[in-house]
């Protein structure tokens, strides 16, 4: 199943990058593409320290996370993946899955991701595992308090299709182009999942949580070879991640925003065991969310997401 192309044909004039470079170039990718983005505030620290000396034996203030923070250096990410896919691979957006009927298929992946989202979270909430802890803003609508959850909504958009174009866009089609989608499924999710090992500190909530974002690599890898483009998964992605945070108030793999949610804001129901609700990792962790991927993996595979030929590839030219 090897020498297929997930996305755009391949031509004679194409380079590949090499499948052993790939790790650390993306660790560069995103490497460089938080210095540009953090490079005033490290200015500023630098210029702090000179004019107060006294401030080098702490440690520098971190940055806020608001949506600047969210969205500046992840789109940075997906610039630079553009760039090198142009200048070094010798390919157009289309080559990592900005391909056809983009819109569509966007809006589409977005109210699936919504729909998974509510299902993992509904039922979690039907069996106990979460409990009120207060109306969300649409019980009172503001503009004041509308703002930031639209604007985190944007902002989510560029996070989680930068996560793609790096996972799902520049590495899966890579590996698939030289070594089959097998692989390149497999290779790019587990990958995903060791991301995410940072997110919190090491628990029995974080370990399941780093399993199942490797599942979610699974199953949205396959959306992405069922559909041959990268706009379907960019929508669910973004969708998951803003209703989960800002529609729900729950953690999103480890990180809590502080934001008043759209819908209702939702709590851990006391002494709930931690595989059922997440603990501090969110529902990601929850063996719910396991069910809940693998159901959607089955269906995907039954599909034909894992067939070759037109069904989720075309062929090298």
């Amino acid at each position: 199943m090897s020498g297929f192309e997930l996305y755009a044909p391949r031509t004679d004039r194409h380079r590949r990058t090499w499948t052993l470079a790939m790790i650390p170039l993306g660790f560069v990718f995103m490497a460089l593409s938080g210095l540009i983005a953090y490079l005033p505030f490290i200015i500023k620290n630098v210029m702090a320290m000179q004019a107060h000396p006294e401030l080098a034996h702490h440690a520098p203030a971190r940055p806020e996370f608001n949506v600047l923070s969210l969205a500046i250096p992840t789109g940075l990410l997906i610039v630079i993946i553009l760039i090198w896919a142009w200048l070094f691979e010798r390919r157009g957006p289309a080559a990592i899955g900005f391909n056809s009927n983009g819109l569509w298929r966007f809006l589409r992946g977005y109210l699936i991701g919504c729909g998974f989202l509510i299902v993992v979270v509904g039922g979690l909430w039907l069996v106990g595992a979460y409990q009120v802890e207060g109306p969300g803003v649409w019980a009172a609508p503001t503009l004041a308090a509308l703002t930031p959850i639209l604007l985190f909504a944007a902002g989510f958009i560029v996070q989680g299709s930068s996560e793609e174009v790096l996972m799902r866009g520049w590495i899966m089609q890579t590996v698939a182009s030289r070594h089959g989608i097998i692989l390149a499924v497999i290779f790019n999710s587990i990958l995903f999942g060791a991301m995410h090992l940072g997110n919190i500190k090491p628990s029995p909530a974080m370990y399941a949580g780093v399993a199942n974002v490797a599942l979610f690599g699974i199953f949205i890898s396959l959306y992405a070879c069922r559909e041959r483009s990268l706009w379907g998964v960019c929508g669910w992605h973004a969708a998951w991640n803003w209703l989960l945070g800002l529609g729900f108030g729950l953690e999103v793999s480890g990180l809590k925003l502080k934001v008043a949610p759209l819908i209702i804001d939702l709590k851990d129901t006391p002494n709930t065991p931690w595989w059922l609700s997440g603990a501090e990792w969110g529902p990601e962790a929850s063996v719910f969310t396991t069910a809940v991927l693998l159901i959607g993996i089955f269906v995907l595979i039954l599909k034909g997401a894992l067939k070759p030929g037109e069904s989720y590839a075309v062929p090298v030219q």
